[in-house]
């Protein structure tokens, strides 16, 4: 070996070139890959398995439990971070790598870093079929892999050791990309991993890698400035990437010489603190009434990181006014294009800079600010209603188990959701004190993301109490990185609601005709539908069978206590609540489009195909 290579397994290679990656942003300088998530089978034991040993000290490893729930926890590190910084998850071929394709789905969707290193067939074919090998008739290069490839934001297959070399450094570059960025594959085929190669010394070099913030086109901003300033009811739409720029001073900024009020996704509540006075609430479908009436007038919406679901435009029947005019700020043209909007295609902490300078001297109509003022009043009262219980001896309902939360969080607590009817109370009821505060995966509203996402949380804020928020039908779902907390002692705090089934679903079931059918998780009825009394599920005991500390609260006052012993614990611990049915959340202010079955004989399904015709009518599309 010359004096300008290293000797090293592909493998070994990888590692040691991860370990020396960085990201820098406004000077501050991150680890860009922190740390390897992995479980190991005989598609990468041999291979990641031995280079992960041999370089100890320069990656940390951490033993998951599900290959799906180990990116889960990466993506809640990326996030809890800015996205500066992301984690590497390595499986065996088969079952362990196409059980990550529904986190890589999360990833790309959310547009969040995450690093996949599944093991792959031998590139030699030396042992074909191998173990978990999927035989393609006429396809001899497709293997189980190629399923990662439609949510990669990037996709290679190394065959040659020395093909890692341009395929890491493009895996690098999206990764720490804000337009680009989502999970990144980089398939390894057994035998190439633990081939040697006399890898070149530069290859190893400490790289960093700048997180641009690039400014607004001129021209560009000079249309967005000229239809603020037409604008008489101008509304703000913050989503995630407010957060990810760190661009919620610069949105403060702009609301305080502006007087624009502000309306948040699920990814961007908390862009402002909820006791700002231009602050309104979530939007859209499970909005507020305020923001959602304030919607349906705006003449110009400005979108700052928001990729406008269906979920923030009420399935296109939100935005009213027939003269609306979207501007949309936002780092990737894709999203800053949508709505047929004149578009600010930058960062978004650059971009909210330059616009409060360009609109020097605007603000909107005192008569306006007034309105949604009074608007946001009458709503914190609602909010108050939902979130107060009046008997402290009583079952708690779900609201009023977020309300006892409310009252045990400090500013700097981390609460974690994404599924089941818990994003919609959220959404519209909790009162979010700083930008951290809410994280709510809602891209993918994927079951079985809080409990892990909880741990990559927790990993990146340590000392920072964490709670992850999930129903009955969630934690069955993915409750096995509970041992992983307990393993690594991360102090995760898991709020169980047991409501017997899938609560979500099972309204909008019932919304949409169904008539909750296949919702409850109860014994048959003599008529076969699922209707007779709860199961007899423990779910706290599974908890502590897991090695959790588990609280069960009966009562709302037990429950106060309870969330306050988690919070003060410096255990894994689970706080277990069965819940009162009792609707007590407000109803939405929006619709949503979930198309209802177009005939049928039973006459829920009939009234709901009214409902649904009568809705539908509002739709638009912005052109």
């Amino acid at each position: 070996m010359s004096a300008t290579t290293r000797r090293l397994t592909t493998a070994q290679a990888l590692v040691r070139f991860l370990s020396a990656q960085y990201t820098e942003r406004d000077g501050v300088r991150r680890r860009l890959i922190a740390g390897t998530w992995g479980i190991f089978g005989h598609g990468n034991v041999a291979g990641l398995g031995q280079a992960l040993v041999e370089y100890r000290d320069a990656m940390p490893y951490h033993q998951g439990r599900n290959e799906q729930s180990m990116v889960h926890a990466a993506v809640g590190y990326a996030r809890q971070l800015n996205r500066l910084s992301a984690q590497a998850v390595t499986t065996s071929i088969g079952p362990g790598a196409t059980n990550m394709v529904t986190g890589a789905a999360l990833a790309t969707i959310n547009r969040l870093p995450v690093l996949l290193l599944p093991g792959d067939y031998f590139a030699s074919r030396a042992a074909d079929p191998l173990l978990q090998q999927l035989e393609h008739p006429v396809e001899a290069d497709v293997s189980v892999n190629d399923t990662l490839r439609p949510v990669s934001r990037y996709f290679d297959r190394i065959t040659r050791p020395e093909a890692l070399i341009a395929s890491a450094l493009n895996a690098m570059r999206i990764l720490a990309d804000p337009a680009e960025t989502g999970a990144v594959t980089l398939a390894l085929p057994q035998d190439v991993q633990a081939e040697a190669y006399d890898w070149p010394e530069e290859f190893f070099a400490e790289r960093v890698w700048t997180v641009r913030r690039p400014a607004p086109d001129p021209v560009e901003l000079d249309a967005a400035v000229a239809a603020v300033r037409a604008a008489r009811r101008p509304l703000i739409v913050a989503g995630g990437g407010v957060h990810h720029s760190e661009a919620e001073d610069a949105l403060r900024a702009l609301v305080d010489a502006t007087g624009i009020p502000v309306a948040s996704t699920q990814a961007g509540k908390g862009s402002l603190g909820h006791d700002h006075p231009a602050d309104l609430g979530g939007i859209g479908h499970t909005g507020t009434a305020v923001s959602d009436a304030l919607a349906r007038d705006a003449d110009v919406v400005i979108g700052v990181g928001t990729r406008y679901t269906d979920f923030t435009t009420a399935s296109g029947t939100l935005f009213r006014n027939p003269d609306v005019t979207f501007v949309n700020l936002n780092v990737t043209g894709f999203d800053a294009h949508k709505l047929a909007a004149r578009p600010l295609v930058c960062d978004a902490r650059t971009g909210l800079e330059r616009l409060t300078e360009a609109l020097a001297g605007y603000r909107v109509d005192a008569a306006y600010e007034a309105e949604y003022r009074q608007g946001k009043e009458r709503w914190d009262a609602v909010v108050e209603a939902a979130l107060r219980a009046e008997d402290d001896t009583a079952v708690p309902t779900q609201t009023q188990v977020l309300g006892a939360l409310d009252a045990v969080v400090g500013e700097d607590d981390v609460v974690i959701n994404a599924a089941g009817s818990l994003p919609g109370d959220l959404h519209k009821l909790w009162r979010a004190r700083s930008p951290r505060q809410y994280h709510l995966e809602y891209g993918y509203s994927c079951m079985g993301y809080e409990i892990p996402a909880a741990l990559g949380v927790q990993q990146a804020a340590p000392g920072t109490p964490v709670w992850a928020l999930v129903g009955d039908g969630t934690y069955l779902m993915m409750p096995t990185e509970i041992v992983t907390a307990v393993q690594e002692g991360l102090p995760v705090n898991v709020v169980l609601v047991q409501n017997h089934g899938y609560a979500s679903i099972g309204g909008l079931s019932e919304e949409t005709g169904g008539e909750r059918y296949g919702t409850a998780y109860r014994y048959r009825a003599e008529d076969g539908s699922f209707t007779g009394a709860p199961l007899p599920v423990d779910l706290a005991a599974n908890a502590a069978s897991l090695g959790m500390d588990v609280l069960r609260a009966k009562t709302v006052r037990e429950l106060r206590g309870a969330l306050a012993e988690a919070r003060a614990s410096d255990r894994p611990t689970c706080v277990y609540v069965e819940t009162d049915p009792t609707p007590t959340a407000p109803p939405a202010e929006a619709w949503w489009d979930v198309p209802v079955a177009e005939v049928a004989t039973r006459e829920p399904a009939r009234q709901a195909r009214e409902r649904y015709d009568a809705q539908v009518t509002g739709r638009r599309r912005h052109l």
